[in-house]
């Protein structure tokens, strides 16, 4: 079956840098566009990023621009997301998820998803 398993969260301070990791199996990764959306406590999950098959385009939440960059590895079915200048409103669960839509940003085009990985950005 399809696992994604995300990795690579932690804690952090203000102005600090992650970098996630999305593994995937179970699927044809290059068939696939990759997203990234985040939850923070309280809140809607929301779109942060994604990227078509090829990793030819991107699309950014204007939250998030100019400070993250989404990437991919097909030989490896992994996604990533690197995330500088990191502000405690990033804050959140942080989800990667796969859609047949090569420009998906809303949840309802994404069918698979994985479980998470915590971002904490302290001040």
């Amino acid at each position: 079956q399809v696992q994604l398993v995300e990795s690579g969260g932690g804690l952090v301070q203000a102005g600090g840098s992650l970098r996630l990791s999305c593994a995937a199996s179970g699927l044809t990764f290059s068939n696939y566009a990759m997203g990234w959306f985040r939850q923070a406590p309280g809140k809607e999950r929301e779109f942060v990023s994604t990227i078509n098959w090829s990793g030819g385009i991107t699309h950014y939440a204007d939250s998030i621009k100019g400070r993250f960059t989404i990437s991919r590895e097909n030989a490896k079915n992994t996604v990533y997301l690197q995330m500088n200048s990191l502000k405690p409103e990033d804050t959140a669960v942080y989800y990667c998820a796969t859609s047949r839509d090569q420009t998906a940003r809303r949840l309802g085009e994404y069918d698979y998803w994985g479980q998470g990985t915590q971002v904490t950005v302290s001040s």
